[in-house]
């Protein structure tokens, strides 16, 4: 049996990001469900369950706005932290002085969603785990306002909040009536191959703010 949740979630900015935008970075024009999975996970994570995001409804009207942030343009380099452990004396840091340069990004604002999941067992659940267990313990975190990490939209200098949801979907935006195309959105990674991990995606088609996820053709 499928243990199913519903979480609301909010902020004001978001970042998810495109992979065929190179350079500057340009979010979808929702959550993917990869970050909503990111979300609950920060939440409660156990290796016991596997979380399978169902619906993703857009409470908020889509909005765009470009913002620059400060980053590096470099990252460490795992070839010099082996000769360092070799006995190479040289830097294992990165200079954000020297190394500094801006970015451009364009980012969701006053985003909400509402995010209806569910979660699975897997095989690394103990012998006293159970559904029901697991089930009373993130519906506690979730109305205690408790996480194991800060929950974030994409970038973790975009926070984002998350509590339980209970109750009717409100009406859709106005602009978000109707069925839209969002074309190809990603949907998670594969793992199964550690030395082939592949992005899924899935054509997103919304309809009156709702992104329904089962069933949604993913391909890789």
């Amino acid at each position: 049996m499928a243990y199913g949740i519903q979480i609301e979630v909010w902020g004001k900015y978001a970042l998810f990001s495109r992979p065929e935008m190179k350079t500057e970075r340009v979010s979808y024009d929702v959550i993917t469900p990869s970050a909503a999975r990111g979300l609950i996970e920060a939440v409660y994570w156990h290796p016991g369950l596997k979380y399978l995001i169902d619906s993703i409804y857009v409470c908020n009207p889509i909005r765009f706005t470009n913002i620059r942030r400060n980053e590096v343009s470099q990252k460490i380099s795992a070839s010099n932290v082996r000769e360092v452990m070799n006995g190479k004396n040289a830097p294992l840091f990165i200079s954000a002085s020297e190394a500094i340069q801006q970015r451009a990004s364009l980012v969701l604002t006053d985003v909400r969603y509402i995010i209806s999941a569910h979660f699975e067992m897997t095989a690394k659940a103990n012998a006293d785990d159970t559904p029901e267990k697991f089930y009373a313990m993130i519906c506690e975190r979730l109305k205690g306002g408790r996480h194991f990490s800060q929950p974030y939209f994409g970038c973790r200098e975009f926070p984002a909040n998350v509590r339980l949801f209970d109750g009717a979907l409100p009406p859709p935006p106005e602009d978000l009536l109707g069925k839209k195309d969002l074309g190809f959105v990603l949907y998670d990674m594969d793992y199964s191959d550690p030395k082939d991990i592949r992005p899924m995606f899935f054509r997103a088609t919304m309809t009156d703010g709702m992104l329904n996820l089962k069933d949604c053709g993913v391909v890789s």
